[in-house]
């Protein structure tokens, strides 16, 4: 009687009942009692199924292209998104080494402050309606802004003359042409004014001078609670390139001002790079006025106060001199320790580890008494280590 053939054996092993019916599911097969060629064998049948059924399919397969807004995303584009977006993707990678301008809080209350000062400063100028808003306040960086701003437009290169740096003040063109209208008597032109491709005359150069030097008095006027500054126009320029001034990669703080006359107007913007802002970060730090810095007189009153009334234990040291242990030891009831003291010498009046100043020994009836004799020494402590203990309370 033959035996089972190799075909039988080999269909016993995977568990079905003919060779050529491989493709019949079959029921689960143990791992644990499989070799490691039958595990190998069936792990690369399976990934064989896997990528047949994959070609079917066409969003499915291992060789699937990304169409157009997939990749969008990745690089983080999105053309349909509008300006204030959050950044994803690679542009999210690129753009987070930037500073956010929510860590320096006193700097959005200072251009609240120039939004009103800049209302009432442009209606006295053009004895016209004018609405000045903030549109917002972002960070960029100083070679993406010089490179988005569109043209014509006037760029001025402003001096910060405490801080010993520049910054930029950018007028667009709908609001030199607009403001021009308005001081020159022009006919009131709803909707944006078209703008030409000529440069600017002598009489607009003039004319948006003057507007802002107006607005530098009052970003002037803003600083002025948080600290001294005056800002100075260096030069006018309608080329970006000369406008440079500051490495394309450095960051800034840009600050988009809206003025509306009406129903014409145009943009403000003013950029200030991140090192021109350096001396003050201290105070743009605060949340509220004063927060870490200046006098606070009521604190004074009650730390005098409880200083005043504090308990103070004062030492009047007749002499002290150094003895070895062995004689220490040694002291018994009855000897007696010299002091080269005399009755006319001065002992040394001590509060804990600080010598005040020196007196004369005396009596007052049963008591024994001391007469200061000299005023009470300087203290040793500086105002550097007032102020390393003031951080170190302000730290906790």
């Amino acid at each position: 009687m033959a035996g089972p053939s190799e075909q039988d054996k080999l269909a016993d092993d995977w568990g079905i009942e003919d060779i050529g019916a491989a493709e019949t599911p079959a029921a689960p097969v143990d791992e644990s009692e499989m070799s490691e060629e039958e595990r190998a064998a069936a792990a690369a049948a399976e990934w064989a199924a896997m990528l047949e059924g994959g070609d079917g399919d066409g969003e499915g397969g291992a060789d699937r292209v990304l169409n157009q807004d997939e990749i969008d995303s990745l690089l983080g584009f999105d053309s349909n998104a509008g300006g204030n977006v959050e950044l994803t993707g690679v542009q999210a990678l690129i753009n987070s080494a930037l500073v956010s301008y929510e860590r320096l809080p006193m700097l959005e209350i200072v251009f609240d402050r120039l939004v009103r000062l800049a209302t009432t400063s442009l209606r006295n100028f053009t004895s016209d309606n004018v609405e000045v808003t903030m549109d917002s306040i972002s960070s960029v960086r100083f070679g993406d802004y010089l490179n988005s701003i569109p043209l014509p437009a006037i760029l001025s290169v402003i001096k910060a003359e405490e801080w010993e740096n520049y910054g930029l003040l950018t007028v667009d063109s709908n609001l030199i042409y607009s403001m021009i209208d308005v001081l020159l008597g022009g006919r009131r032109i709803g909707g944006n004014i078209r703008v030409e491709g000529r440069p600017y005359t002598t009489i607009e150069m003039a004319l948006a001078r003057k507007m802002i030097e107006i607005i530098l008095e009052d970003t002037h006027r803003a600083f002025e609670p948080v600290t001294p500054i005056n800002f100075k126009l260096e030069r006018m320029e309608t080329n970006p390139r000369f406008a440079a001034i500051s490495r394309p990669g450095n960051a800034a703080i840009l600050i988009e001002l809206r003025i509306e006359m009406d129903e014409r107007g145009g943009k403000i913007e003013i950029l200030l790079p991140y090192a021109t802002i350096e001396p003050i970060r201290e105070q743009l730090l605060q949340m509220f006025m004063g927060e870490k810095f200046g006098r606070d007189p009521i604190w004074e009153g009650h730390l005098a106060t409880e200083i005043y009334q504090a308990d103070v234990e004062v030492e009047a040291v007749l002499h002290e001199q150094q003895l070895p242990l062995s004689r220490l030891l040694d002291l018994k009831p009855g000897q007696t320790l010299m002091f080269e003291r005399g009755p006319s010498d001065p002992v040394r009046l001590r509060c804990g580890d600080v010598e005040l100043t020196e007196a004369i020994m005396g009596h007052i009836g049963n008591n024994v008494s001391v007469r200061v004799t000299n005023p009470l020494n300087p203290p040793k402590v500086t105002m550097e280590a007032f102020e390393a203990i003031d951080d170190t309370m302000e730290g906790r």
